[in-house]
């Protein structure tokens, strides 16, 4: 078995990213303090060709040296909006259709594994900063509350992976 080298890997350019169809998803940073994070939350944004980013309150926003740093140029690909906090961003997503879902662990929550992604439905996943969490008041407006299935000591994720598993579960089961 051969690795592939960069130019077999079919690399869209940003004129033909820009044009692809996106997933119906946009991800929502509700405080995400980290820029490191934030960087490769658009990478992983970028990789399944989600919708948008919004960063939400004092989440960092490009140009930022950390930010691109992880991002490694998909902040130029990946739209993204900033609000002054996360209740606006979902007022805002809400009002033009899309479902709120907080991942985060709480009373009631859907484990992933246990979600059924509905075709046509176009999904607003907000994730929560490092330490706190989703805020409880974008919890209590969200329509549903996931959980990622943990089985270890920590019962916690980083907030960039956390992205990268919900993200590839949601372009999974949507391009099914």
């Amino acid at each position: 078995m051969r690795k592939l080298l960069n130019e077999e890997l079919q690399r869209l350019s940003k004129e033909e990213f820009k044009g692809q169809m996106k997933t119906p998803v946009m991800i929502v940073l509700d405080n995400v303090r980290s820029h490191l994070n934030v960087g490769s939350v658009f990478r992983t944004a970028d990789a399944f060709l989600i919708e948008a980013i919004c960063l939400c309150g004092i989440t960092g926003t490009p140009p930022h040296r950390d930010i691109h740093k992880t991002a490694l140029g998909s902040t130029e690909t990946v739209a993204w909006k900033h609000f002054p906090s996360t209740l606006d961003a979902v007022y805002e997503l809400k009002a033009n259709g899309y479902k709120i879902i907080s991942i985060e662990q709480a009373e009631r929550a859907t484990m992933l594994n246990e979600f059924v992604a509905e075709a046509g439905v176009k999904y607003a996943v907000v994730f929560g900063n490092e330490v706190e969490g989703v805020s409880q008041e974008v919890v209590n407006f969200s329509d549903l509350v996931i959980e990622i299935p943990q089985y270890g000591m920590k019962h916690s994720l980083n907030i960039a992976v956390s992205v990268g598993v919900v993200v590839w579960d949601f372009f999974s089961k949507l391009k099914q």
